[in-house]
């Protein structure tokens, strides 16, 4: 494989320093690499590149057992995929746990580089586990004789013809067919940038697998591209390895395997170690297994394995904000153009008209009167399923299909004893783990069958039901009526200071709880159709839109300070905000909460307090700037956006410049 003659060759003399001397850390050592592709003209930002690079280290160290270290990012400030090297005198710590590093690669690849050039990178990646390689570079007397080892890697030449089978061939084949099948494992291994990690801990899980006499095939999810494990290989595999740094793509294939799951370093660092638990889980009826039916092509979305409870809930809590998502979008714009067609009164009549009037018998206003009341309905019937929907896939990703039915079960309980949002996330997580301790219980063969379909639903919607009924569901109602009756309270009082706790309500958890309990209140106000109201449905949508809005705006003027992953997130951002999808911002949040959910705050705090101060109104309850037919006062309502987006963007990014974490955790899987 060769790149194109058309680019530059991905190492060549001028990208190579033998036995230097840098002071200052990794952070130097980043910074000199980057400068020595700056003299080469390989970058057109510098201080950009160190960015990303840096960046890039905050998510995980890059040092590697061995001495070897491997900064690498994808920026828009590379043109073509590039590797500067280094051989350090003395070594530089890179956070490996071994020591210091005296080999360190700079890999850096642009934001549109395609899979050939990926796989160019990532070949020199898995040519770092092969201990002849490192020591060949190590002993390296010349620029040129490091140039070319590398080259050799990245540039192999074509493999010689295969030699004719013999007659004896068949036989040969036959005899090692009756051997006996070794134990077998498959692996998938994944890291945010997959242009390194991913690899490396592919081979070396590879070779630990051969020294223990292991069959391993392994699924690299890297940029590179991915060729999903064929079904019959993970039928027969004893048992499956997560080595991911990201979520695991079509998780469901493996559901009931054992499973082993750290993040993707450790298969680097512990390969044989992994082998050897794997083979053992393999071998222990208790062992943690991969959640989920075998019937579906992705997973439920509860991690297994080895993952904390804090990443579990997270998830979880995630999945049912998720598949709520469309019912919110759907049903808000359907309202809005309900109102667009049939005017606001249509809040009225139009459950009237659209039962007993049609298309041979219209209402007084026509036609568009008719069509505004059909739109109004079907929105607020979408409406209707946002809690049943929120419990539902909550219990879904706790337990799989046998938690759906009990939990919209428990969220359409929720909402009929006044417990709202905070009881639909209540009553999900007690539905779902009361169906998967139920699904855990040892029953005869012959009632397998019906667990999943009948027993399971039917005894995990009467517990959850009796338990909300008796024990949880006033005390919840009582939590949402007294949230609702402090913030319609403080309407009158100060409107502004309303806003300010509205605005921080809405950025506090990107569209967790906090923010649903917000925007539940401005949702159920706009039924009274009052100034009030509709000044605190316009401050809760506007502050919502700030998150999405401000990651897109940091993500464009300083795409350096964020992973390749990051900026795609923050493009698509752009569209979430303009539809008041808050979410929009949970990836950045989840993968940075200490510094971007303070940012997004400040921007939600001053957007929501701009709002009220203006007495920007707004009729609809979602829509985001498409809905600008039902904003009163909309130059306010933009300058109010335009303002705390800013302010938002602006803190975000001097966060991530100047506040540096004090810990390094793994990254962490986020669902949307």
């Amino acid at each position: 494989m060769t790149s194109s003659t058309s680019s530059p060759p991905i190492i060549s003399r001028d990208l190579v320093l033998l036995d230097a001397a840098v002071d200052g850390g990794k952070q130097a050592v980043i910074a000199r690499l980057v400068d020595v592709l700056a003299q080469a003209g390989r970058t057109t930002d510098p201080q950009g590149l160190v960015s990303a690079a840096m960046a890039r280290e905050e998510q995980s160290a890059t040092g590697l057992p061995g001495g070897i270290a491997i900064p690498h990012c994808r920026s828009p400030y590379v043109d073509t995929p590039t590797i500067g090297f280094a051989r350090l005198k003395p070594g530089v710590d890179f956070g490996a746990p071994d020591g210091p590093a005296d080999l360190a690669f700079l890999i850096a690849a642009p934001d549109s580089g395609g899979q050939e050039h990926m796989k160019l990178l990532s070949s020199l990646a898995r040519a770092l586990v092969r201990k002849d390689f490192v020591e060949s570079l190590r002993n390296a007397a010349t620029v040129d004789e490091v140039v070319s080892l590398v080259d050799g890697v990245v540039n192999p030449a074509p493999a010689a013809p295969a030699a004719a089978p013999t007659p004896a061939a068949p036989a040969a084949a036959a005899a090692t067919a009756e051997k006996p099948t070794a134990r077998s494992i498959v692996a998938i291994t994944a890291c945010p940038t997959g242009i390194a990690h991913t690899y490396m801990a592919a081979d070396s899980l590879t070779a630990a697998a051969k020294e223990a006499g292991v069959t391993l095939v392994v699924e690299t999810q890297g940029s590179s591209g991915s060729t999903p494990l064929p079904p019959e290989t993970i039928a027969k595999a004893d048992a499956v390895i997560f080595a991911t740094d990201v979520g695991v793509k079509d998780k469901g294939r493996f559901a009931g395997k054992p499973v082993v799951a750290s993040g993707v370093k450790r298969a680097i660092n512990e390969p044989g170690k992994m082998i050897a638990e794997a083979l053992a889980a393999a071998d222990n009826p208790n062992a943690a297994r991969v959640e989920g039916s075998g019937a579906d092509a992705s997973s439920s979305g509860a991690p297994s394995g080895n993952v904390g409870w804090g990443t579990r809930t997270r998830q979880i809590l995630l999945t049912g904000v998720s598949y709520m998502i469309p019912f919110v979008a759907a049903g808000g714009l359907l309202i809005a153009l309900g109102f667009l067609f049939g005017g606001y009164e249509i809040a009225d009549t139009g459950n009237d008209i659209a039962l007993n009037n049609s298309l041979q018998n219209l209402p007084p206003g026509g036609f568009l009167e008719y069509l505004g009341a059909i739109l109004f309905t079907l929105g607020g019937l979408a409406f209707g399923f946002l809690v049943p929907a929120l419990a539902g896939y909550i219990s879904f990703a706790i337990a799989d299909r046998p938690g759906i039915a009990p939990g919209f079960t428990a969220g359409a309980l929720a909402v009929f004893v006044g417990g709202g949002f905070i009881g639909g996330i209540a009553g999900g997580v007690i539905a779902g783990f009361t169906a998967l301790w139920i699904s855990k219980i040892d029953v005869p063969r012959w009632l397998r069958g019906l667990m999943p379909v009948v027993i399971i639903p039917l005894v995990a919607s009467l517990a959850v039901g009796l338990i909300m009924f008796f024990l949880i569901g006033r005390p919840l109602a009582w939590v949402n009526t007294s949230l609702t009756e402090w913030l319609t309270g403080m309407s009158g009082t100060s409107a502004v200071f309303l806003g300010i706790i509205l605005g921080l309500m809405m950025c506090f958890d990107l569209g967790g709880p906090v923010n649903k309990a917000a925007y539940a209140f401005a949702t159920a106000g706009l039924a009274a159709a009052t100034t009030a109201s509709f000044e605190i449905m316009a401050t809760v949508m506007a502050a919502g839109m700030v998150p999405p809005l401000a990651m897109a705006l940091a993500t464009t003027i300083r795409p350096g300070l964020f992973s390749e992953p990051e900026r795609e997130n923050g493009r698509a951002a752009w569209l979430l905000g303009a539809s008041f999808i808050s979410e929009g911002a949970i990836p950045f949040a989840a993968a940075d909460p200490l510094r971007v959910i303070p940012s997004m705050m400040a921007g939600g705090a001053v957007t929501g307090a701009l709002c009220m101060a203006f007495g920007v109104t707004l009729r609809a309850p979602h829509g985001g700037i498409f809905v600008f037919f039902a904003i009163g006062n909309l130059a306010m309502f933009l300058v109010a956006l335009v303002v705390g987006t800013v302010i938002s963007a602006l803190a975000v990014v001097a966060a991530k410049q100047f506040i540096k974490p004090g810990a390094k955790a793994e990254p962490e899987l986020v669902t949307a």
